[in-house]
């Protein structure tokens, strides 16, 4: 079967999207090139520029600290994987408490509501004072810092989250639950098989924000005197006097960021994607 070949007026479509595709190109790529000649103007040409790089991005010390600042950063890895499980189990917890329907449930919706905003009123730092200085004298024991960590990233995070899955549950069109009813799917059931998944498809790109804020967040365990990357930065600071380690665990944390936030686009246009597929149809 032969294919029909295009018409003249297709052709024309084509050749003039792809000169504007050639234009948008050569456009970028020279707003780039005016970019890095400011840059290299206003910052790189300043003379004040050398000292900056000095004390800043000198290569030798941040090779040096590198393996401590590294082994530090291992350290919050390990608060933030324990801490992506219990956020999630506490928040989807939360935010079905804040969607029961009924009179009866009444002091449990009061519960979880006072309970994100109170967390998500105080700010993080103030969560680990209180956790990091106040669990220990409570219970009488030393608890490692790892456990402080996440039991403040938890208490945190859980409310920042609950409420984003809450919203999810919430923008189901009710005709789903009902639907699901009348088909014989008792409560457990239509949260499992038909309100959960469209509600956290809904939310993923949020849900996936708060993922990357809380991965910034746990550089914030060295206050608990955990030696992670920010701690490891802070002594090869002091043994140096220049500043590049600070760089060093800033560039560590944004190399753990930047597969997240990209994934977050995608995600987001393929969605986005999606529906305006399913309205042109």
């Amino acid at each position: 079967m032969t294919s029909t070949p295009p018409s003249a007026l297709e052709l024309e479509r084509r050749a003039y999207r792809r000169g504007r595709e050639r234009r948008s190109v050569l456009t970028a790529v020279a707003s780039t090139l005016a970019f890095a000649v400011v840059v290299w103007a206003v910052v790189l040409n300043t003379p004040g520029w050398a000292a900056v790089q000095q004390s800043f991005f000198d290569p030798r010390i941040a090779w040096e600290s590198l393996p401590d600042v590294w082994a530090g950063f291992l350290l919050n890895l390990q608060v933030l994987g324990l801490s992506v499980l219990t956020v999630g189990a506490g928040a989807l917890l939360l935010a079905l408490l804040r969607t029961l329907r009924g009179p009866v449930f009444f002091p449990l919706r009061a519960l979880a509501a006072a309970y994100t905003d109170l967390f998500r009123g105080i700010p993080f730092i103030i969560v680990l004072f209180l956790i990091g200085f106040g669990l220990p004298t409570i219970t009488g024991q030393r608890i490692p810092p790892v456990i402080l960590g996440v039991i403040a990233v938890t208490l945190t995070y859980s409310a920042y989250v609950a409420e984003v899955i809450r919203a999810g549950i919430e923008a189901v069109h009710p005709s789903q639950r009902l639907a699901a009813r009348a088909l014989g799917l008792g409560y457990v059931q239509t949260l499992r098989r038909v309100v959960l998944p469209q509600a956290l498809r809904k939310v993923t790109p949020p849900l996936m924000n708060d993922f990357i804020s809380m991965q910034k967040d746990v550089g914030l365990i060295s206050i608990l005197g955990a030696v992670d990357a920010v701690r490891a930065a802070q002594i090869a600071t002091a043994q140096t006097y220049n500043f590049t380690p600070y760089v060093v665990a800033g560039i560590l944390f944004v190399l753990l960021a930047i597969p997240t936030i990209r994934l977050t686009d995608w995600y987001a246009a393929r969605l986005r994607a999606r529906e305006q597929t399913g309205s042109l149809l």
